[in-house]
């Protein structure tokens, strides 16, 4: 089967290898100036990485470039049965490219976007055959990371979906099925892990260093918010956070924070910089380790994230296998929210989020309904 990939940036060269790894004959398509040689040289030197780890042999790393042909045309994406696109975040970038994909590649084949946050439906409109377009979102690094998002747009056939399904399936990757709504599972339910944290920082309840302390050594989370945005990069960040906040209707749960626009406005984007949350020329300030300050650092945006995957789940947006198996496998969260939830108790997280909402008065921490009905018919999640 010939895959082809529509953006040889970091994401779509991965994805390129994940297929070619996988056996496919694979076409990596860019029509920017260098992009093309540079994913070619980092492929390249990603592979003797993995020949030198005995990962690979020396055989598999040759067969694997074999099967990639790294293309300036279009025309050489003929023939495949599977696109997927993995460009700008850009609704009509994207709906361009996919009419010109379309005119290219026979009816049979599937065409997919890699976005994180767009409308698979609109993408999917500006083809005529609408039924074979689906979302497949990889986390970054692709090849690394285990976790794929499935969605199917309102016009996606179940064929198309299945298909789909199966081929990243046996790409060895853990897929979930997620409504087509803004940020899907992941960058949906991940949004208070930046945007409360933002907000315990600006109300001066701790500096950068301690939330990120008690995020990890409290918490169990691999990293903390403010060093994850500034891995990330506070310009892609913030621009997801912008994307989804509109896309719901501006809901307050979902509002994005000045501390992190005046951030990007200032060129402080993160590790990519040399400066974000934190000054990468110099030592990384020393957290206030207090234990209960910590806990309540802790308590509080991990009430948020609760509430959001409940929410998740109210509105049908995945099941809670996939909602709990999303977070743990996409973002490295230590457990599961709803999972979690039932362990410290539904009641002492709705308890927490009606003290905030009592305390601020605001939308933002309006509890999801599901928790109140859980509390109350005395269930768990599980």
């Amino acid at each position: 089967m010939k895959v082809s990939v529509i953006g040889a940036g970091t994401m779509g060269a991965g994805i390129a290898q994940i297929a070619a790894t996988k056996g496919h004959e694979v076409c990596l398509y860019d029509s920017f100036d260098g992009v093309i040689e540079t994913a070619e040289n980092k492929l390249k030197k990603i592979l003797n990485r993995l020949v030198e780890k005995e990962r690979i042999s020396q055989s598999e790393n040759e067969a694997i470039l074999d099967r990639i042909n790294f293309s300036k045309s279009l025309e050489n994406i003929k023939g495949s049965e599977l696109v997927i696109e993995a460009i700008i975040e850009n609704l009509e970038i994207k709906q361009k490219v996919f009419a010109e994909i379309e005119s290219l590649v026979d009816d049979n084949c599937i065409i997919a976007s890699n976005t994180s946050s767009l409308s698979i439906a609109s993408i999917a409109s500006s083809c005529k055959k609408a039924e074979r377009v689906v979302g497949i979102h990889f986390f970054n690094p692709a090849p690394l990371m285990p976790l794929v998002e499935i969605i199917p747009a309102v016009q996606t056939s179940e064929d198309t979906l299945n298909k789909a399904k199966s081929i990243i399936d046996s790409w060895k990757k853990l897929t979930v099925i997620a409504k087509d709504t803004p940020g899907f599972i992941v960058n949906r339910v991940a949004r208070p892990f930046y945007g409360e944290a933002i907000r315990i920082y600006e109300e001066g309840v701790a500096d950068f260093a301690t939330i990120d302390w008690a995020m990890r050594e409290i918490g169990g989370f691999r990293m903390g918010p403010f060093e994850l945005m500034d891995y990330i990069g506070n310009d892609i960040n913030y621009t997801v956070t912008e994307t989804v906040f509109a896309a719901f209707y501006f809901d307050q749960r979902y509002k994005p924070s000045f501390t992190q626009k005046r951030m990007m406005e200032a060129g402080y984007l993160g590790k990519k910089s040399g400066r974000g949350y934190y000054d990468y020329s110099k030592a990384v300030p020393k957290a206030n380790e207090d234990r209960e300050l910590g806990k309540k650092i802790l308590w509080r945006v991990l009430a948020m994230l609760i509430n959001e995957a409940a929410d998740a789940l109210f509105l049908k947006i995945a099941s809670q296998e996939d909602i709990d198996l999303a977070m743990t496998k996409g973002v490295n969260y230590p457990k599961g929210l709803l999972a979690w939830a039932d362990e410290i108790g539904v009641d002492n997280v709705l308890k927490q989020l009606e003290d905030l909402q009592a305390e601020y008065g605001e939308d933002r921490y309006r509890p999801s309904p599901l928790l109140k009905r859980i509390v109350k018919e005395n269930k768990t999640f599980y």
